[in-house]
């Protein structure tokens, strides 16, 4: 998930390999035969071993023997490549049937895409899970299917914890942090304690967007407003920047990389080797550090002092996103192919192989009632219930993304004026928006 999630979405979650494995079939250009139709996927697995192509050759393989008319042939992208190398098939006049990848609406604004009721029945539509319908809509009808999803909570590691008296020797309950201040006293406690990162703060160009996007939620702000124009400027994100600024970075408790060149993949490295105290993460990474012998503590994100431990802000989720083409008029064979891939069993399948969240209804009921979800797991499942995904319903959203991206770390630069930062970051969203 890009993060993806999240990969709202999100979106993006990358989990994706940096180099390209070998498609599921032949890879090339529209294929002679109508019969078949063509799938351009991520690739979710970070080695041969754990590679999507084994999930995708079983689901193709099923799905022809019962519909021996239609052959599927998938071809796996990186995620660091997928939404370019779409956009250049799209654009060449050669895009697939269907693509799973981290955003859609481009595509949807530009009619290239059909509408879930034209692919789906009523109660498939209706079984997405809430919160990810909404995020894929495009004027109230859903383009981006939403395929796999996950929800961020606030990870700690709890032996360090202990350690510096944060969580007492007998606790049962672990660390519940109601407010900011609770946050800060902690990484205090741990950096008085010698932990290389008593919080990590990862607002590096990789995936910056997410980590500011939580922040800024439990201060009350977010990306857009109650009428979904951007506020990435609001008074409430300018207030948030400011006090990460003044009470974690000024006085050193965010370890020895500064936010602005920390990126994700570094930040979950550091926490799976036991060097950091807390830091917002997702499902996989729980399930990585615990192989290592962490103990990990998963809560919601506190909220900010100004805003009151009574608030209670939306979780940050993101999903990624299949979507259809028109261009190549394969429509009932997409529809046939993606009612069997949506199935409780495959999606459950999918999803448990890579610690996500499955997007419907009915497969999140299946995979909680089995052994597919543990506890912890369930708890992401919970907040991905009432998350609030990034706008990916907008257009212009990957635009404003790299943006935030590539310039929301200097908010806390040493140097870094958050009122100035935000609202560059907001002139050129506007310029977009416009665009």
């Amino acid at each position: 998930m890009r993060r993806r999630n999240f990969g709202a979405a999100a979106t993006t979650v990358a989990l994706g390999l940096l180099i390209p494995l070998a498609g599921c079939g032949s890879s090339g250009g529209n294929a002679d035969d109508s019969g078949t139709i063509r799938l351009v996927a991520a690739e979710y697995g970070d080695s041969p071993a754990t590679s999507s192509k084994a999930f995708w050759d079983k689901m193709t393989a099923e799905f022809t023997a019962s519909n021996p008319g239609i052959k599927v042939e998938v071809q796996l992208l990186p995620w660091a490549d997928i939404d370019s190398e779409v956009s250049r098939m799209v654009k060449a006049g050669d895009a697939p049937d269907m693509a799973l990848m981290g955003s859609y609406s481009d595509f949807a604004a530009q009619g290239k895409l059909y509408s879930a009721p034209e692919l789906l029945s009523v109660s498939a539509e209706a079984n997405f899970l809430q919160p990810l319908a909404d995020a894929g809509s495009v004027r109230n009808t859903l383009y981006g299917l939403p395929f796999v999803a996950s929800s961020r909570l606030l990870f700690y590691n709890e032996k360090l914890l202990t350690d510096a008296g944060v969580i007492g020797k007998d606790a049962k309950n672990g660390w519940q942090p109601k407010t900011w201040q609770d946050l800060k006293s902690a990484a205090k406690a741990l950096k008085e304690k010698g932990v290389k990162f008593p919080y990590a703060m990862p607002l590096g160009p990789e995936e910056a967007h997410a980590e500011a996007m939580i922040w800024e939620l439990s201060n009350g702000g977010g990306y857009a407003d109650n009428s979904g124009n951007y506020s990435l400027a609001s008074e409430q994100n300018i207030e948030t920047f400011r006090w990460i600024k003044a009470n974690l970075v000024v006085p050193g408790l965010l370890g020895p990389t500064p936010p602005s060149q920390l990126n994700r993949a570094d930040a979950f490295a550091a926490f799976a080797r036991g060097e950091v105290g807390m830091l917002n993460g997702y499902p996989s990474l729980a399930h990585e550090a615990r192989s290592k012998g962490i103990t990990v503590g998963a809560v919601t994100m506190p909220v900010s002092d100004m805003l009151g431990s009574g608030e209670l802000p939306p979780n940050v989720g993101v999903a990624d996103w299949m979507m259809a083409f028109k261009q190549n008029g394969h429509r009932e064979e997409i529809g046939k192919f993606l009612d069997f891939v949506y199935r409780d069993k495959n999606l459950s399948d999918f999803a448990g192989r890579y610690h996500l969240l499955p997007s419907t209804v009915s497969a999140s009921r299946t995979m909680a009632g089995s052994s597919g979800m543990d506890e912890n797991d369930q708890q992401f499942l919970t907040a991905l219930r009432s998350a609030q995904l990034y706008p990916v319903d907008d257009p212009s959203w990957m635009t404003i993304s790299d943006t935030i991206k590539r310039n929301i770390g200097r908010a806390v630069d040493p140097a870094g004026d958050p009122k100035a930062v935000l609202e560059e970051i907001a002139a050129k969203a506007n310029e977009a928006k416009k665009g």
